[in-house]
């Protein structure tokens, strides 16, 4: 394993043999995570959680060292886990992200339970918050500067003075920009929307068709975020093929990408646009841009960022103890 301090653990959890909802993609995202898990391989860390029936899946592909048998109960580790690498929090996971309303509430507690258990038990160091919002509603550059989407202010009945002074007490950020979702109901996450690709340096969904919307939403994030740099990137948005009308799709997406220190992992999805997205995001960085297949799973609703938990190098340590990983 990698050992730097501008590497990364990227963990990802590999869905149980026994949930049936996921039973007819199960080979999809263990495709999917084969591949990320390969890209990362050399540059960052990886880890992947899997049940008992799926550990010798994984493990013959990748190797022991980068599987352990430590179940969890959704893939979408984005969401339940920690935000914010460098000073991590853990919010609230919302019912949205198991499908809404007063059971969608309590099957998301469980599903953050499991993974808290155990980063606690690994020692691992974070604040904890009562306040609803998912991962994949906290788009920040590690710099102070954050982009969250309204949803934030509604679950928790904020106003936009209220949510910028709490959140900037509880995670340092500086300048926070609060947007309209572009699809309203249901998730409403900032992270389908905009990617920090650099500090104070933000690349976002192009959205020809709804001139007033891409107007809208800059001045939200320029209003937000004194002297952002706004980049667009093409976005052949494809929604004819969605497993879940709650989640809808994250096919055509590219601001769904994963940033680290160094490199962003970027979504791609087989499809003419791939080229023009690489050559756009490149100029608008300074990170090593990774390409990742990503169109085994965007018909789901996510992809590399929102599959990804991040740990920097001290809470990797801990966690690579806690699982016994010889590296």
């Amino acid at each position: 394993m990698i050992s730097t301090a501008n590497a990364e653990l990227i963990v990802l959890a590999a869905p149980s043999s026994s949930d049936e909802y996921y039973a007819d993609v199960v080979d999809d995202i263990f495709n999917f995570h084969v591949e990320f898990a390969k890209k990362i391989d050399g540059h960052d860390d990886v880890l992947i959680l899997t049940d008992n029936s799926s550990y010798n899946r994984y493990a013959s592909v990748l190797g022991k060292e980068k599987v352990v048998i430590a179940p969890m109960s959704d893939i979408w580790m984005r969401d339940f886990t920690t935000v914010n690498p460098e000073l991590p929090v853990m919010f609230r996971y919302t019912a949205e992200g198991q499908g809404g309303g007063q059971k969608g509430q309590k099957h998301a507690d469980l599903v953050q339970e499991e993974l808290a258990i155990i980063a606690e038990d690994a020692n691992i160091k974070f604040r904890e918050s009562d306040l609803l919002n998912d991962g994949g509603n906290f788009v920040d550059d590690y710099a102070g500067n954050l982009v969250v989407s309204r949803k934030f202010l509604r679950d928790n009945n904020l106003t936009e003075t209220k949510g910028r002074e709490t959140l900037r007490k509880l995670t340092k950020a500086k300048n926070i920009a609060f947007i309209d979702a572009d699809e309203q109901g249901g998730l409403e996450h900032a992270d389908g929307v905009v990617s920090f690709v650099d500090t104070n340096t933000l690349l976002v969904n192009s959205y020809p068709e709804d001139p007033l919307y891409s107007q809208q939403l800059k001045a939200d994030l320029k209003s937000g975020l004194p002297g952002i740099k706004i980049f667009e990137v093409i976005t052949p948005y494809d929604g004819s093929q969605i497993y879940d009308d709650r989640f809808g799709s994250a096919c055509g997406l590219y601001t769904n990408a994963l940033v680290t220190p160094k490199r962003i992992y970027f979504p791609q999805f087989g499809i003419p646009e791939d080229k023009i997205a690489i050559e756009q995001v490149k100029l608008s960085t300074t990170r090593e841009v990774i390409p990742v297949a990503s169109h085994q799973v965007c018909q789901m609703g996510g992809g590399v960022r929102c599959m990804s938990w991040q740990l920097r190098p001290k809470a990797a340590l801990l966690l690579k103890e806690y699982f016994q990983i010889s590296y």
